[in-house]
């Protein structure tokens, strides 16, 4: 393994030093492609709520990598393998646990999920390409290492490597990127609810033939982090105000596709309005080289162009969305649904196309799930391991795991313009639709819309 020559050492807020003792890592933060990760911000619009979450992927990639940094330490020096098979850490898979978790998000594209939805991209599949391709840099540094090294990286985050306790170092449901976001977007939203020890579970850290497990004593401080995942989702990441700028910022790029989609049927319409950059992310055919290039400022640049677009729907969201004008949104029941059509023919009565006016949003998660194998996509658990050495499940000890597990939290949401509640300045015409619409979103069925 090349080293550096002086250890490489990065402030931070979050971990206070990311420590860099590989050449391999400080020539991958170097790359083109990885320096692009600094003009993608890790909690999207959110910025919009919180207003000190404006930090970005490339910080919290370098997080992950520090925790996995902390956790290869930890496995060598108290759980060094002896001979192959014996379950124990084996020394060999450092470099591609600290290089897979330094990459796992370098496919990432502008405003990472929503762009995710409008594009049909999978930015899992993205970071494997770009660690795959021989024309990044990421790949020629990788390949320095061995030939074979870069298939190795692309394998972990296709969660497809022969090591299972590598995996689960990166993706699981207690991992270094969960660990670092949970910390980072709790230290910068404000937010204090996804704070738990870190370094205690760490120190109770275990490997075992089949992945990592933790001791029992440090169940404690598992079941903070457990709970410290449920509050953060409930009030950072599901927060209506954050999806109220989802919901606005999947409906722009939705009017401006459909007016692109137009162009190319129309020649006599104009497609200029997609800057060039954007083009072929538009028309379905972007190359890699063509990815890279896409960043959230090249997206917020044509953005900002369509405040003065010709059509006047999109004009209009391109301006809510910069000016901080959300749409406004109401908890739906179930027994409250069949009010959505009349509400809706309100919505559009009042003039406001309902395609991108009007929005159901469902976001639900779960805090915690043990393993099901018949599952889709099925939960690696978090497994204790007993004095006697057995492995057990965490919600078999921890009755409050045991609370948690399985029950899926969320809500369901309608999203619509924020002129409907207005009680002022409406004219004669306007004001007993807008009243009638009021009278519905104040039903007892259905909860009183967000206002911050």
């Amino acid at each position: 393994m090349m080293t550096t020559v002086k250890e490489k050492v990065f402030r931070d807020p979050v971990h206070n030093f990311i420590r860099v003792q590989d050449q391999v890592i400080l020539d991958l933060i170097g790359t083109t492609e990885f320096q692009r990760l600094r003009r993608i911000k890790q909690l999207g619009v959110a910025s919009a709520v919180f207003h000190g979450a404006e930090h970005s992927r490339f910080s919290h990639s370098l997080g992950v990598y520090e925790i996995a940094r902390q956790f290869a330490d930890h496995l060598e020096k108290f759980f060094p393998s002896n001979e192959p098979g014996d379950g124990l850490w084996d020394a060999n898979e450092r470099l591609v646990l600290l290089s897979a978790a330094l990459l796992h998000d370098l496919g990432h594209g502008p405003y990472s999920h929503t762009f995710e939805h409008i594009f049909n991209t999978d930015h899992e599949a993205y970071t494997q390409q770009i660690i795959l391709s021989p024309e990044t840099e990421i790949h020629q540094v990788l390949a320095g290492v061995a030939p074979d090294f870069p298939a190795k990286v692309a394998s972990v985050i296709a969660k497809t490597y022969p090591n299972p306790q590598v995996v689960q170092l990166i993706s699981s449901q207690i991992d270094a990127d969960r660990m670092d976001y949970l910390l980072r977007d709790a230290y910068y939203s404000g937010a204090t609810y996804g704070e738990f020890d870190l370094s205690r579970i760490i120190h109770v850290m275990r490997p075992y033939e089949g992945g990592i497990a933790f001791d029992q004593k440090g169940m404690y401080a598992i079941e903070d982090y457990v709970v410290s995942r449920y509050q953060m989702y409930v009030q950072v990441y599901f927060h209506p105000v954050s999806r109220s700028f989802e919901v606005l910022l999947q409906h722009l790029l939705e009017r401006a596709k459909f007016l692109y989609d137009e162009s190319q049927a129309d020649p006599r319409i104009s497609a200029d309005f997609i800057s060039p950059a954007l083009q072929p992310l538009f028309a379905g055919e972007v190359t890699l080289q063509q990815y890279l290039m896409l960043d959230d400022s090249v997206m917020l640049a044509d953005i900002s162009e369509w405040r003065l677009a010709d059509d006047a729907i999109l004009a209009d969201l391109a301006t809510r969305f910069l000016d901080r004008k959300p749409l406004k949104s109401i908890l739906i029941e179930d027994d409250a649904r069949n009010l959505l059509p009349a509400i809706t023919k309100l919505i559009s009565t009042a003039g406001f196309d309902e395609r991108y006016y009007t929005a159901e949003n469902d976001s639900y998660d779960l805090p915690y799930d043990a393993y099901n194998p018949r599952d889709k996509k099925p939960r690696t658990q978090i497994e204790l391991i007993q004095p006697a050495g057995e492995l057990v499940e965490l919600s078999t000890q921890s009755a409050l795991v045991e609370a948690m597990t399985g029950r899926i939290f969320g809500n369901a949401r309608f999203f619509f313009p924020r002129e409907m509640m207005s009680e002022h300045a409406v004219d004669d015409v306007m004001a007993p639709l807008y009243n009638e619409f009021q009278r519905y979103v104040h039903n007892e069925t259905l909860i009183a819309p967000v206002t911050k």
